[in-house]
């Protein structure tokens, strides 16, 4: 069954790293805003913000959230793991920092973005949520790690949350 996901990841830094998985076309995503359109968005405000994050959110069983070094919280990345664990949908975290930008550059490993978001029953999001780190170094080893393993991982968050 094709799967189709919402992805989540801090725009300014990652938008190159997270465009190189989204184009895997393993996980059909959300449609991708452009510099402007993003900017737009932004200019609009939160409402605006809120009600873009909660259309692209529709008819996706899950919600990949890519994680860069500056990923962990930031407010609406924070909404949009809240709001696909609020609406059962699969969550799931990747490591992207081992993926080349449009430089050819790496950067450095970020937090856990599920670290620091707690259920009501006061547990950390992270005891739950899996977020995966490809155990390479080079850029070309991450990608091929991140393509076999990805359409697996989404499928056993979604299993999670089902069974959550």
């Amino acid at each position: 069954m094709a799967r189709h996901a919402f992805y989540s990841f801090h725009y300014v830094p990652d938008n190159w790293r997270a465009g190189k998985v989204r184009s895997m076309g393993i996980i059909e995503g959300n449609r991708l805003l452009s510099d402007n359109g993003w900017e737009q968005v932004k200019k609009s405000g939160d409402s605006a913000i809120q009600n873009w994050i909660n259309s692209e959110m529709e008819g996706k069983s899950c919600t990949i959230v890519l994680v860069g070094s500056h990923t962990a919280g930031r407010k609406w990345i924070d909404y949009e793991i809240r709001k696909a664990w609020n609406d059962k949908k699969g969550v799931l975290g990747i490591y992207i920092h081992n993926l080349t930008d449009r430089n050819g550059d790496q950067s450095v490993k970020g937090a856990n973005p599920f670290a620091s978001i707690s259920l009501q029953d006061g547990r950390h999001l992270s005891l739950i949520v899996k977020c995966y780190d490809p155990p390479q170094m080079v850029s070309s080893n991450v990608y091929a790690h991140i393509a076999d393993n990805i359409e697996g991982w989404v499928e056993e968050a979604i299993t999670i949350r089902r069974n959550t």
